[in-house]
C-alpha cells in the first residue's frame, strides 16, 4: 500500500507570499489615495466658504485670478487622484474576477475529487470490511501500516471537506467584495463628472475675467512691479533685522563671528529647541485654524502677466475674518516689526530657525516673551476695502528662507 504523502513546494509558497504583499501594497495605495483625496475635498470646501464670507466684498482683479488659479489647481488634483482611485479599482476588479473564476474552476476539482473519494469509500465498504481487510495482512507490520492508511484516508477525507467549505465562503467573500468595489468605482465616477463640471465652469470664468484684464495689462505690470518693489523693501528690511539678531548672538556669545555669518550662536538651551523644532519637520501646526495656501513658496510666474515673475519667500494663507494667529513652535519673540504703510510683523525665533507672520491687525506678544507652541500671537488683518484676510507666514533658518509647505503638517 502507498502512504498518502504531503508535499511542500517553496515555489508555490513564494508565489503565494508575493501575491498577498501585492495585495497589502495596492490596499496601502488605495488607502492613501482615499486619504488625499477627503484633504482635497476639505480644501475645496475652505475656498467655497471663505468666498461665500467675502461674496459682498467687491475684490481685486488680480485676488480673483489668483482665487480661480488655486480653485483650479485644487479641482485637477482631486479628478486626478480620483483617476487614480478609480484605475486602481479597474486593477483590483480584474485581478479579482480572475481570482474568482479560478477559485471556481478549484472548487470544481475539489468536488469531484471529493465525490470519487465518497464513491471509493462506499465501494470499498461493501467489498469488504475494514476489519477483514486488516486481518488479511500477512504480519503484524502490514496490519499496523494498513491501519495507518484507514486513518490517514479519512482524514484526508476530512481535510478534503474542510477545504471545500473554506473555498466556498472565500469565493462568497470574493464575490462581495467584487460587487463592493464595483459600487466603489461607480461613486467615483460619478463625483469625477461633477467635479470636472465643477473645474469647466471655473476655467470660463478665469477665462473671462482674463480677457478683460489683457485690454489693461500694461497698467497691470506697472502695478504688479511697483508691489513686487514694495514686497521687496519689506524682505530687505527683515533681512536687516535677521543678520542684526544674528550678529548681537554672535557677539553675546563671544565667538568672534563677523556681520557675514549667517547663523545664530546657541546656547545650550536653544540647541535643544533647534533640534526639537527640527525632529518636528513636516509635523508643525497651522499658523491659523482655518485656511488655504493662495500663493506658494518659491519664484513663479505671475498669474495675470506670465512674462513677470513673482518671488515669495514665504506662502500667503488666505482665512476667515478675525482669524487669530498661533505659534507654530515653542520659542521666543525675537522681534516685531513695525514698518511704513506695513501691517505689524512678528518674527519668533526657534534656536537657529526663524518662523514670520506677517500682515496683522493686532499683536497679542512682546519683544523677548517666550511662547509655546498654538499660543495665540495676534490676530490677522482684514482689508475693509475687499474683504481678504491673507496671512503671510515665512519660516527661515538663518537668513536662508524654506519652503513652509516642507514644514507645516498637510500644507
Amino acid at each position: 500500500m502507498t502512504m498518502l504523502k504531503s508535499t511542500y513546494n517553496p515555489l508555490l509558497l513564494f508565489l503565494f507570499l508575493l501575491c498577498t504583499s501585492n495585495g497589502f501594497s495596492q490596499n496601502d495605495k488605495q488607502k492613501q489615495l482615499e486619504t488625499r483625496r477627503i484633504e482635497l475635498r476639505r480644501e475645496i470646501q475652505k475656498i467655497n466658504e471663505l468666498r461665500a464670507e467675502n461674496k459682498s466684498k467687491e475684490k481685486s482683479q488680480l485676488s480673483l485670478i489668483e482665487d480661480f488659479n488655486y480653485k483650479i489647481s485644487v479641482l485637477s488634483n482631486l479628478i486626478k487622484v480620483t483617476n487614480q482611485q478609480a484605475n486602481l479599482l479597474t486593477r483590483e476588479i480584474n485581478s479579482n474576477q480572475r481570482k474568482i473564476s479560478n477559485l471556481r474552476e478549484e472548487l470544481a476539482t475539489l468536488k469531484e475529487d471529493y465525490a470519487a473519494m465518497l464513491v471509493k469509500s462506499y465501494k470499498s465498504k461493501n467489498q469488504q470490511s475494514r476489519i477483514m481487510f486488516l486481518l488479511s495482512s500477512n504480519n503484524f507490520k502490514q496490519a499496523y501500516k494498513r491501519l495507518q492508511y484507514i486513518k490517514q484516508y479519512s482524514d484526508h477525507q476530512k481535510k478534503q471537506g474542510e477545504i471545500i467549505k473554506i473555498k466556498t465562503i472565500e469565493l462568497q467573500e470574493r464575490n462581495s467584495n467584487l460587487l463592493k468595489q464595483q459600487e466603489e468605482k461607480k461613486s467615483l465616477i460619478a463625483e469625477n463628472r461633477v467635479v470636472q463640471k465643477s473645474l469647466e465652469g471655473e476655467r470660463r470664468q478665469h477665462e473671462v475675467l482674463m480677457k478683460s484684464i489683457q485690454k489693461n495689462l500694461t497698467t497691470y505690470a506697472s502695478q504688479i512691479k511697483k508691489k513686487q518693489r514694495e514686497a521687496d523693501r519689506i524682505e530687505k528690511e527683515i533681512d536687516r533685522i535677521i543678520k542684526a539678531a544674528i550678529l548681537a548672538s554672535n557677539k553675546k556669545a563671544g565667538t568672534g563671528k563677523t556681520t557675514s555669518s549667517t547663523s545664530f550662536a546657541l546656547t545650550p538651551e536653544e540647541k535643544v529647541l533647534n533640534t526639537n523644532f527640527v525632529s518636528n519637520k513636516g509635523k508643525l501646526p497651522w499658523p491659523v485654524e482655518k485656511g488655504f495656501v493662495r500663493l506658494g513658496y518659491g519664484t513663479q510666474p505671475h498669474p495675470i502677466n506670465k512674462s513677470l515673475t513673482i518671488k515669495s519667500n514665504g506662502v500667503r494663507i488666505a482665512t476667515e475674518k478675525g482669524a487669530k494667529v498661533m505659534a507654530v513652535f515653542n520659542g521666543e519673540v525675537s522681534e516685531i516689526l513695525k514698518m511704513k504703510n506695513v501691517n505689524p510683523i512678528v518674527m519668533i525665533r526657534h534656536g537657529n530657525y526663524l518662523t514670520l507672520y506677517r500682515n496683522l491687525s493686532q499683536v497679542y506678544v512682546k519683544k523677548g516673551e517666550k511662547v509655546s507652541t498654538k499660543q495665540v500671537i495676534g490676530e490677522v488683518f482684514t482689508n475693509p476695502s475687499n474683504g481678504e484676510t491673507i496671512l503671510s507666514f515665512t519660516i527661515s533658518k538663518g537668513t536662508s528662507t524654506e519652503n513652509p509647505a516642507s514644514w507645516i503638517y498637510k500644507m
